[in-house]
This record gives C-alpha cells, sequence and structure tokens, in this order.
C-alpha cells in the first residue's frame, strides 16, 4: 500500500551549521518534528533516514572543481582568496567543519524524498533539510553550497524522465534553481518572492521567461515591500493555478521557505499564518490534478525559527497526511519544552491574531502593484 506521505529526517541534517550567530539554524527542523510528534501526527515509520549524496550525483548541477574546494575548504585546506572565489568564507557562507559531508547529505536528503515518490513508496515526500536554492554550479550563495531542488530536479529528468514544476515561495527569488534550468523546455520554474530592488539575491524580475527552448517556461512574480495575506495569496493561488494548467507537469517541487511572515528578521514582507496554511493546500491539489500524486517538498528560508517555522513547515506535513483541520491550540508540552530556550513568547495558537503588527499606509497601492505583475504573468501565458 502506498503511503500518503514520508518525512525525511535524521538528527545529522542538524550538522548544516555555519556558527553559533548565524540566522541560518537547522534546529528549526527539529522543533517542527517535535510539533509535529506532539500533535501525534508523525510516527516513527514515516521517517526516512537521508543518505548522502555521492559526488556524481553533485556533479549532475556542480562542478567538479567547486565539489573539490568544498572538500578542501571542510578539512581546513584551502586558501582563503580561493575560498571567496567559490563564495565560501564569506561572512553570509562561512566555512565550518565538515561542510562538505553535511551539505552533501541535505543533497542526499532530497534525493531520497525524489526516490520515495517517483518509485511510489509514498505519494507525497517532505525533507525540510532541503531547499537550498541560492547554490550555482561553481559558487556559493545565501547560505547554499551545494543546490539540492537543482540536483534533484536534474536527477528526476535522468532517471525518472519526467517533466518537472518547481514552485518556490520563499521571500528571497529562487535563482538558482531558475538559471540551472533557464533553457530547459521540460522544466518550469516559478518563483514567488519579495522584489529585488530591496532584497537578495536581486533577480527575479517578470520579464525573466528564459531563453532557447527554455522561453516560457520561467515565472516570476516579485512582490512589492510589506505586500500582505490576501494580495500574496491572490498572486500565488491565480499563477499556479495557470501554469500548472499550461505546463501540464508529471511531478511538482515545491521549496517552502518561510521567510515571507512579518516576524522575520531578514525580509520586509508583511504575510502572517494564513499564507502557510494556503501553500500547500493548492500544491496537494496540483498535485493530484495533474501528477497523480506525485508532490516532493522541501525547506528553504525561514529565520523566526521559533514563532514561525515550526508552525508553518508543520502545515506541509498536516496537509500531505490530510490532518490539516481543525488545529487550534499549539500542544502546552511543546510550549513547555521550548520556551526556555526561545528569546520570545512562543504562540500559543495556530494562527495569528488580527493585530499582528499596524496597519500597512499603502496596502491599496500595493496590492494593486501586485496586481499587475499577477496579470502581465497571466497575459504572457494566455498569449502561448
Amino acid at each position: 500500500m502506498i503511503k500518503d506521505a514520508v518525512f525525511v529526517f535524521s538528527n545529522a541534517l542538524l550538522s548544516y551549521r555555519f556558527r553559533n550567530d548565524h540566522p541560518f539554524n537547522q534546529m528549526r527542523i527539529q522543533l517542527t518534528l517535535d510539533l509535529l510528534q506532539s500533535l501525534n501526527a508523525i510516527h516513527e515509520k514515516d521517517i526516512l533516514k537521508p543518505r548522502i549524496a555521492t559526488d556524481d550525483e553533485l556533479y549532475l548541477i556542480h562542478d567538479p572543481d567547486y565539489v573539490k574546494a568544498i572538500k578542501l575548504a571542510s578539512e581546513g585546506n584551502l586558501k582563503a582568496s580561493i575560498a571567496e572565489s567559490y563564495g565560501i568564507g564569506t561572512e553570509d557562507t562561512p566555512i565550518f567543519p565538515h561542510m562538505h559531508d553535511a551539505s552533501a547529505l541535505i543533497v542526499g536528503g532530497t534525493l531520497t524524498a525524489v526516490d520515495a515518490v517517483m518509485t511510489r513508496e509514498a505519494k507525497h515526500a517532505l525533507h525540510l533539510g532541503g531547499g537550498l536554492h541560492h547554490g550555482f554550479r561553481g559558487k556559493a550563495s545565501g547560505f547554499c553550497i551545494y543546490n539540492d531542488s537543482s540536483i534533484a530536479i536534474q536527477y528526476i529528468q535522468k532517471k525518472y524522465n519526467a517533466r518537472v514544476l518547481y514552485i518556490d515561495t520563499d521571500a528571497h527569488h529562487g535563482d538558482g534553481v531558475q538559471w540551472a534550468f533557464y533553457d530547459n523546455e521540460q522544466v518550469c520554474t516559478f518563483s514567488i518572492h519579495e522584489t529585488g530592488r530591496y532584497l537578495f539575491p536581486g533577480t527575479g524580475n517578470i520579464n525573466e521567461w528564459g531563453v532557447g527552448k527554455g522561453y516560457g517556461y520561467s515565472f516570476n512574480i516579485p512582490l512589492d515591500a510589506f505586500t500582505e495575506d490576501d494580495s500574496w495569496l491572490e498572486c500565488y493561488i491565480e499563477a499556479v493555478k495557470h501554469i500548472a494548467a499550461y505546463f501540464k507537469p508529471d511531478v511538482i517541487v515545491t521549496q517552502n521557505g518561510a521567510d515571507a511572515h512579518y516576524y522575520d528578521p531578514l525580509t520586509h514582507l508583511s504575510a502572517t499564518m494564513k499564507i502557510y496554511q494556503e501553500i500547500p493546500k493548492l500544491a496537494h491539489e496540483i498535485a493530484h490534478q495533474y501528477c497523480n500524486g506525485k508532490w516532493i517538498a522541501v525547506g528553504g528560508g525561514g529565520y523566526d525559527i521559533w514563532r514561525v517555522v515550526p508552525r508553518a513547515w508543520s502545515f506541509i506535513w498536516l496537509e500531505m497526511t490530510n490532518r490539516s483541520s481543525n488545529l487550534t491550540t499549539i500542544p502546552s508540552e511543546w510550549i513547555e519544552k521550548w520556551q526556555k530556550n526561545a528569546p520570545f513568547s512562543l504562540p500559543k495558537d495556530w494562527k495569528d491574531p488580527s493585530n499582528l503588527y499596524p496597519k500597512i499606509p499603502r496596502k491599496q497601492e500595493i496590492s494593486e502593484k501586485n496586481r499587475n505583475t499577477l496579470n502581465r504573468l497571466l497575459h504572457f501565458i494566455e498569449q502561448r
């Protein structure tokens, strides 16, 4: 019997850790898993251990010289000047011991999720350790060393010959994945993110449509800063429905960065938990409508690891396993367990209060700008 979903995890995934004060903290995976366990929503039989990706698998996207450099850096044997040319040893992506092994395990975890879905062990798979969407062929970027999503998509194409729809809801543009498949008509990428006018990596404009055979298979919605739930969801829902109908994928891969939330310290959007309830619902619907259920979900950004990420990521698993309804209060045992470690008061409810933040003065203007961007995307699809 095919499982509804599998959850890829081992404690070794927590070893992807740059330094104690770095905003990218994989402890958020443990917090999410513990929250799901406190709901009795996940069990040992649901968990798959990740494997380490082979060098050949890393080479599906990354240059061998780059992989060699990461290995040398992991052992403290790479000159600082050379490291910088590969995007490591920087403020964003510092070198840490055993960096290669930790990064290759993340890639292997995403490939574990892919194989579980593509061999029909499960309809859906969730690997919250993945989603490192900024990595390039020969350069690390934005906390990302190896780009597990790009490797997974290339792996799906080569091993399973499937058309992949990649949906990225991180507040930062999914640049590494987009550029990896910018000329590929068998991969359709969609990223909805804060405009690059204000936020790293500065790309993801509406007119980035792809090139060559890939023209018409790259889509972006750059949202204005301070975008709120209703405008965010209007753009996401309309765009995804039209893109899926246009592309008709065999499998979907979703990147689920949780940094569009108002609390996130690195971005300037004003979303609440409302969008994180809706994101996986539509992904689930699209997967069953076009892909016989085949849906691989990974993590991504999300830098308020206490108040935002555990709730947001729990919604993905709860949707995958058809348990997403009737959620009200956060289990008290989870709050009691983690409150002593948290720098904030942990949320008591799954939803955010209506007065989470002050009224946004430009709400109508922001919504209209976003709607115009959405309409440009829909018009482009109609003309195809």
